[in-house]
């Protein structure tokens, strides 16, 4: 299975950096789709489907934070897992982000395997890529109701 992510952060170059960690952690990817702010990312999904969501926390116009309320409060985007990426490690804008409603966060610098494994979680995958659990016996994975 593969995913469309949403990354935001006003540096360009962060955001293909963030793009290249990705693809080299081996998180798999459809559509990558990049915006320079929160308001920018708003458009974004107004006309895309986007799995997971990775952003900065400080940005002009719309800060991350200021996004991820946003987001959650919005009826078609609050399931949507956003996952902060920032240079800003205290214990307090951490805690912030969480009570806000990201499900992940990412401290920079960071690593291939530290990006991988904050996805994989918060999008439910194992290591092996795969989604949700034991597809050879069902009653190991969560129940299913179609």
């Amino acid at each position: 299975m593969s995913f469309n992510i949403l990354i935001v952060d006003d540096s360009n170059a962060m955001r293909s950096v963030i793009r290249k960690i990705i693809s080299m952690s081996g998180f798999r990817v459809d559509s990558c789709f990049e915006a320079g702010n929160g308001r920018e990312a708003l458009s974004v999904l107004s006309s895309n489907w986007v799995d997971v969501i990775l952003s900065d926390i400080n940005m002009p116009e719309m800060n991350g934070l200021e996004f991820l309320e946003t987001v959650r409060s919005h009826d078609l985007y609050h399931h949507i897992p956003v996952i902060m990426v920032s240079t800003e490690g205290s214990t307090e804008r951490i805690q912030e982000a969480f009570e806000n409603g990201a499900r992940g966060f990412i401290k920079k610098p960071f690593l291939p395997e530290d990006i991988r494994k904050v996805l994989y979680q918060v999008v439910g995958c194992q290591e092996d890529g795969e989604y949700g659990g034991n597809a050879e016996n069902p009653s190991d994975s969560e129940e299913v109701d179609f």
